[in-house]
């Protein structure tokens, strides 16, 4: 008799075990906040957000101050409009098409002359060859015939030279120039960008750190936002339990006032078992070893950070 009243014992107790062992687990809800600041200090000049606020993705959270930022990026901008000037010029002409119609209507004047002294010199030997006319006259005709073809040949000359571009040398260095200036532009525009900050993604506005008017040091988080998929549940489960929650599995969270249980995937399972954190205030547990889960709910909206929860394996 004594020795069945303690098997009944025993049975009632490896039964009250198992049922601790699977009931629901307790647990927090817990999120990865997204830290927004800015790379260098600045004063905050508009600060568009408050806590609380839903943004969008790419909505401005607030902006610094950027003077310097603005100065730079236009004397850059002003830097490669004054390269890309003296590119064009030197792949253009040498001279000005001013300079260029001076010698054009030089060398019209110089084949009028030289058609002159053709028609003379051609006069005079004529002459000579019937006796009229002297040898030096006819030597003074070609003396200008030549003199004059020589100068039509000169301001040929200049006119090829003023149409003619720069040297290769001279216009492959003013496109390194004007690259530079391109690069210069380009990072000044970074740099004024960044001076205004916005939301990687959808989320509520959790905390703000800065006002305007107040001065946010380098790196310095401004804003912290809470995208819903940041949203997760922690949960610590019994080494007994531990093989029905594996990653994948689906749970059910429930919580005071959060109504119909909140479906949630397991996306984490520790691999080192820990006693249960004063945090879940469980005196009855307090000496268990247990292992940390995480879960993702699906319907992130219907919980609070810091929330206390109970999990149960979904049906």
């Amino acid at each position: 008799m004594r020795a069945t009243r303690l098997l009944l014992l025993a049975c009632l107790a490896l039964a009250g075990c198992g049922e601790d062992e699977l009931r629901g687990w307790q647990g927090y809800v817990e999120a990865d906040l997204r830290f927004l600041g800015a790379d260098q200090a600045g004063r905050v000049t508009t600060l568009a957000v408050a806590e609380g606020d839903q943004v969008a993705a790419g909505a401005t959270l607030f902006t610094l101050e950027d003077q310097s930022e603005r100065a730079a990026r236009d004397q850059a901008a002003g830097a490669l409009q004054e390269a890309k000037a003296r590119l064009a010029r030197l792949q253009a002409a040498q001279q000005r098409p001013a300079e260029i119609a001076v010698l054009q209507a030089e060398e019209q004047s110089a084949i009028a002359a030289l058609a002159l002294s053709i028609a003379e010199f051609n006069r005079v030997s004529a002459l000579f060859a019937h006796g009229n006319a002297s040898r030096s006259a006819l030597d003074e005709a070609r003396a200008t015939r030549d003199r004059d073809q020589a100068t039509l040949q000169q301001i040929q000359g200049q006119i090829a030279l003023a149409l003619l571009p720069a040297h290769e040398l001279d216009i492959a260095a003013a496109k390194g120039a004007v690259a530079a200036s391109e690069a210069a532009l380009a990072a000044a525009e970074t740099a004024l960008a960044r001076r205004r900050v916005v939301a990687p993604e959808a989320g509520l506005v959790q905390e703000v750190y800065y006002r305007a008017g107040e001065v946010a040091p380098a790196g310095a988080p401004v804003v912290a936002l809470l995208p819903p998929a940041a949203l997760k549940v922690r949960f610590f489960v019994p080494q007994a339990a531990l093989a029905q929650v594996k990653p994948g599995a689906r749970v059910a969270v429930s919580c005071d006032g959060c109504g119909a249980a909140i479906a949630a995937r397991v996306t984490f399972v520790a691999r080192e078992a820990e006693f249960t954190p004063p945090v879940i205030y469980s005196l009855e547990e307090r000496q268990k070893l247990v292992f940390l889960v995480e879960a993702t709910p699906e319907d992130p909206a219907r919980l609070s950070v810091g929330q206390p929860v109970e999990v149960t394996l979904a049906p």
